[in-house]
């Protein structure tokens, strides 16, 4: 049944209220805006069935890199992302140090961080429910989230996406260890590839400004340029560089833009 959103004229604070939209005394009345729940079902179990079967690369990647079965599991179980759980075992695959390849692994985790100031705007959960929301802040979620046009689709989005994709993550992470040997060297498979091929198939259509593009561009040239000379992990972290570089370029050059049409103007 599709939610309505509308807001009477002079009412603000809506849990419902469209993201951005604003609301209170005097202000205008909020656009209609509609999405079936069932919609957004669809569309958060779409992408958690997709992103949660790769979980079984994951499974045979860590245990081609020599962690048990045990130990396989419980990265799925408490750290929960994927970027970072590859990060983790490919170093370890390519022989680096443990302690490096873990901190490696969390900084490149930290960014789930930043996703939770947003989310937690936008789902406003109860304090008793915001430590267990936390496991599920990650890129899939997120980028369900964000889109949906009220705190109700949101919630639904982040929840459905979430435990979809937290319970198949998991068993498919048990399967593809438990399956690691039958299918024997892993190398062969390419089997490494298939989260980062997801998460950039979620990430392209989010890239919709110039920006946006441009410093997707340069974040993939440094990844690529520093890997052949750096460890494993690392030219992934520096390839976030990307972003506060593109920023700074941009300011400069917006600032550099009005002190031309401020001169422009004096004349």
């Amino acid at each position: 049944m599709a939610e309505q959103t509308t807001l009477p004229e002079g009412i603000g604070g809506s849990a419902d209220a469209p993201h951005g939209t604003a609301t209170g005394p005097g202000a205008r009345p909020a656009a209609t805006v509609t999405k079936p729940d069932a919609a957004v079902v669809r569309d958060a179990l779409g992408v958690g069935i997709a992103v949660g079967l790769s979980g079984f690369a994951f499974g045979v990647t860590s245990a081609g890199s020599g962690l048990s079965l045990l130990q396989t599991c419980a990265l799925s179980l408490a750290v929960f992302t994927g970027a970072s759980q590859f990060a983790l075992v490919g170093a370890l695959a390519a022989g680096g140090n443990p302690y490096t390849a873990a901190a490696g692994a969390f900084f490149l985790g930290v960014r789930n961080s930043f996703y939770g100031l947003r989310l937690s705007q936008l789902l406003a959960l109860p304090r008793a429910l915001r430590p267990f929301a936390a496991q599920w802040v990650i890129d899939e979620t997120t980028a369900v989230t964000l889109p949906q046009p009220t705190r109700r689709a949101a919630r639904i989005g982040f929840t459905v996406t979430g435990l979809t994709l937290y319970v198949l993550w998991n068993l498919t992470t048990l399967l593809g260890a438990l399956g690691a040997e039958a299918l024997g060297d892993t190398d062969t498979w390419g089997l490494d590839a298939a989260s980062p091929a997801v998460f950039l198939a979620l990430l392209a259509p989010m890239l919709k400004s110039t920006t946006e593009r441009v410093t997707a561009a340069i974040a993939v040239l440094l990844a690529l340029g520093l890997l052949p000379v750096l460890p494993a992990g690392v030219p992934v972290l520096l390839s976030a560089l990307a972003a506060p570089a593109v920023l700074f370029l941009s300011g400069r050059r917006k600032g550099t833009g009005r002190a031309t049409a401020a001169t422009e103007e004096n004349r």
